[in-house]
């Protein structure tokens, strides 16, 4: 049964991968072989504004068009990083662009990141993973990755002294950053122009994310109307029932939040835990709720549910003794509410907070997980 659900949730993201990359071939052509490189003026995640008279002193510019949210993006980061740190000395500049538009991410195209693509989210990337070359924006308007026409994230452009493009598509050909690439299509482009001879090979295929294009914003209203149709239930658990829970005896990252309708901050952070569910609940994890609600306020707590769109698993405690419901989520816990876990296959907890969680952290622990991660 998994394995169908797996082989049919791979053949929706090819064929949605296939559709955005007609969709970007047919609006936004990629820039032709020996074109000048397209002016631009974007600022950076440094505070900075550049274009390019930026990089008038380098022999060859290579421009990278990449993201923070695309699996292959993340899977390419370090590579990135080691190609500018390798030519920096050689008179090669490469700076990185960010084509997406954010506001046309959808919630379940975050499955493998924690961070979407917005300026700020941008800047907390860069300061992560500590960038080597300028990384800038350009979601607000797309202009200049209209203008370069990038196929997917990450697509590299590489120009000689004279600013014509001598090569474009990808930077190697092996996605996974545990496995070794035997083809440098970049590298050797880049090489060869050092040269002065001609790139070995002038284009490639690319494989990755599709570019977001603000043209796409319509997909985001119907996947709201869709999340709106979604059924909402609460059914009642007892201490067995948790304790069950707690076990995890399945091959999902579960994602445990107490909260009740009479709690402040569980009200206010629990569209945190909705918008978590959309990002990740394709891969292998499961979000579960329980109320500490009275269960004769059962009503009360299923309302709360339905306008809040909580159609996971949710749960009512079914008995009037909160001590026996602290008891049986985590004896560590001290009973103020909300409280959340992260609980691995296995019943291993990753994650225990009692208050209000920092959203950013926990995305970053659950997407960092062996059993989620940030690669295909």
């Amino acid at each position: 049964m998994k394995i169908s659900f797996l082989l049919s949730r791979g053949i929706l993201t090819v064929l949605f991968c296939i559709a955005g990359l007609a969709f970007t071939a047919d609006l936004h052509p990629t820039l032709a072989m020996g074109s000048a490189a397209p002016p631009f003026s974007l600022q950076g995640v440094d505070g900075k504004t550049y274009n390019l008279q930026s990089f008038k002193d380098a022999k060859i510019l290579a421009i990278v068009f990449t993201c923070n949210h695309c699996p292959t993006a993340q899977a390419y980061e370090s590579r990135i990083m080691k190609l500018a740190g390798d030519y920096a000395g050689k008179g090669v500049a490469l700076v990185a662009i960010m084509p997406n538009d954010p506001k046309s991410i959808n919630l379940d195209e975050l499955g493998y990141t924690d961070l979407s693509d917005t300026f700020d989210e941008m800047k907390i990337r860069a300061g992560q993973r500590h960038f080597n070359f300028p990384y800038l924006y350009d979601g607000d308007t797309q202009g200049v990755a209209k203008a370069y026409g990038p196929i997917a994230t990450p697509h590299i452009f590489i120009f000689d002294k004279d600013r014509k493009l001598q090569y474009s598509g990808r930077i190697d050909n092996v996605e996974k950053p545990t496995k070794t690439p035997d083809t440098f299509d970049a590298r050797n482009a880049i090489d060869a122009l050092l040269a002065n001879k001609e790139a070995p090979v002038k284009t490639t295929k690319v494989f990755g994310c599709s570019i977001k294009w603000a043209e796409k914003s319509n997909w985001i209203e119907k996947a709201k109307a869709d999340w709106a149709k979604e059924p909402v239930s609460l059914n009642m658990i007892d201490v067995a029932g948790i304790k069950d829970l707690l076990k995890n005896n399945t091959d999902k990252l579960r994602l445990i939040n107490v909260w009740a309708t009479w709690c402040g901050p569980c009200v206010v952070e629990y569209p945190e835990f909705i918008a978590m569910n959309r990002m990740y609940r394709r891969r292998d994890f499961e979000f579960i709720s329980i109320s500490a609600d009275d269960p004769v306020k059962k009503d009360k707590a299923l309302k709360f549910l339905q306008d809040n769109q909580s159609s996971a698993t949710n749960y009512l405690f079914s008995i009037d003794d909160k001590y026996k419901l602290i008891e049986a989520i985590d004896p560590k816990w001290q009973g103020a509410l909300p409280y959340t876990l992260l609980v691995e296959p296995g019943g291993k907890i990753i994650y225990a907070k009692q208050g209000a969680i920092d959203p950013a952290e926990l995305k970053k622990a659950i997407v960092e997980d062996s059993y989620i991660g940030r690669y295909y």
